[in-house]
């Protein structure tokens, strides 16, 4: 490392991930099957990348941990909150994304992870009906009730710090709404109020995780931290937040093909994606309200990679649909299908076709784990507030819409902003530009 002033990983780091079902039981068993050699964390940035530092001469390409200072995956302790109270190891076989071969070998570890009640409120995802919930007063008693979970796991586990992970279900869509979002201050008055209809549990989480110094990750298209009220309690807690929601399949896709366009001066008729999953976040986003959340953080991925402003005769008028259709047979194996009309010499129309058979919980895994890790490095690093650099894993990056701030949605850009950011904290120069 060359003049980190990042703090060192000492001790352990706890990971308390909210929703114990496909996404983090299949992050959990990745973790602890790899710590014992059975298994690689294939599609871990922070495990598998290497990133140049210096130039000419003195040019190396190193992995995360000889940049900056990084726990070990030796160091992570695990615990959850969920609605239902099947333990990990259970929750990893009902969610059938591993085989039992590679979830028994871990099984002893994974049946000490008994999820805690869960801060639930059915409006916000009418499918689901667990019964491993908290009674609570309000709101505010919510958050109180999250906030003694964290102090408890901390106290019975010894860890050093906490991440806290959002990776359950989408919640409806909830408006940002400044009367109520606006300022910390109107935030918790809302809490206390009880304002069910504006204060979504997940903000009752990030709350709490922030309150409790813990960084908060929304691995979801929720409106949770998105708003100006957490952006302030992020800075008065000096607390790194980041969100929205882990690119995995479509959106991963798209932001790394529309640039191929962009590119290459192509023109764009139209991009219609359509999905058909059916794993729990299938029957929960087979509701319409749930859906709107999605449906908004997926349609700006396009729209700031393939500017109108900046090429007229090429993006001024395509039409950009998205679809997401419940279908449980396919389970957790999810199909993304692309359909984009592009046109090229002298207006003549081509088709591009691209079919993604993705499993939607072995490419959220990774991030999980990496999401996990860089916003703990941030946080020793002293960075507080949205974490922009961490842009490349999240399918709608949070940035400050109340200053019409555009997110950077081009995959390579992040990467450049992810790269730069990891060289500074580890002392070299960050020395690549965004173009």
């Amino acid at each position: 490392m060359a003049n980190s002033t990042v703090k060192p990983a000492t001790g352990k780091l706890g990971i308390m991930v909210v929703g114990l079902g496909a996404v983090s039981t299949t992050f959990i068993t990745g973790v602890l099957m790899t710590r014992k050699g059975l298994a690689k964390p294939v599609g871990s940035m922070t495990q598998l990348d290497k990133i140049r530092v210096g130039r000419g001469a003195d040019k190396k390409y190193l992995p995360y941990k000889d940049i900056v200072p990084m726990p070990t995956l030796d160091d992570l302790v695990f615990a959850a909150w969920d609605v239902f109270p099947a333990n990990a190891y259970e929750s990893a076989i009902n969610a059938e994304v591993l085989k039992e071969k590679d979830i028994d070998p871990v099984k002893d570890e994974l049946m000490a992870i008994k999820p805690m009640k869960a801060a639930f409120d059915r409006n916000y995802a009418k499918r689901l009906d667990g019964n491993n919930v908290k009674q609570c007063r309000d709101r505010w008693d919510m958050t109180e009730q999250i906030r003694e979970d964290i102090r408890n796991f901390k106290r019975e586990s010894g860890v050093d710090r906490v991440v806290v992970l959002w990776a359950a279900s989408t919640e409806i869509y909830v408006a940002p709404d400044m009367k109520y979002h606006g300022t910390l201050a109107d935030l918790e008055a809302a809490m206390k109020a009880d304002r069910t209809d504006v204060i979504a549990p997940s903000m009752c989480y990030a709350y709490a995780a922030l309150m409790e110094d813990a960084p908060f990750v929304m691995g979801a298209p929720n409106t949770t931290v998105d708003i100006p009220a957490m952006w302030e309690l992020a800075e008065k807690t000096h607390m790194p937040i980041a969100g929205k929601y882990f690119k995995t399949g479509q959106t991963l896709v798209k932001s790394g093909f529309a640039p191929i366009i962009g590119t290459r001066m192509l023109g764009l008729n139209g991009w219609f994606s359509t999905n058909i999953l059916g794993n729990r976040d299938g029957l929960v986003l087979d509701e319409p309200a749930n859906f709107r959340t999605k449906e908004v953080s997926k349609l700006s991925t396009l729209e700031s990679i393939l500017v109108a402003d900046n090429q007229p005769d090429l993006y001024s008028d395509y039409y950009h649909k998205v679809r997401i259709n419940y279908y449980p047979p396919r389970n957790d194996n999810k199909e993304g299908w692309d359909n984009i009309d592009i046109f090229g010499w002298m207006g003549y129309p081509m088709q591009i076709k691209i079919d993604f058979l993705c499993r939607d919980s072995i490419l959220a895994a990774p991030l999980c784990l990496d999401l996990a890790l860089l916003i703990d490095l941030a946080r020793r690093a002293g960075r507080c507030g949205t974490q922009r650099f961490l842009s490349f894993f999240l399918k709608s990056p949070m940035h400050d819409y109340t200053q019409n701030e555009i997110p950077v949605n081009h995959l390579f850009q992040q990467y450049v902003m992810l790269k730069n950011a990891i060289r500074e904290m580890g002392g070299y120069e960050a020395d690549e530009e965004i173009d």
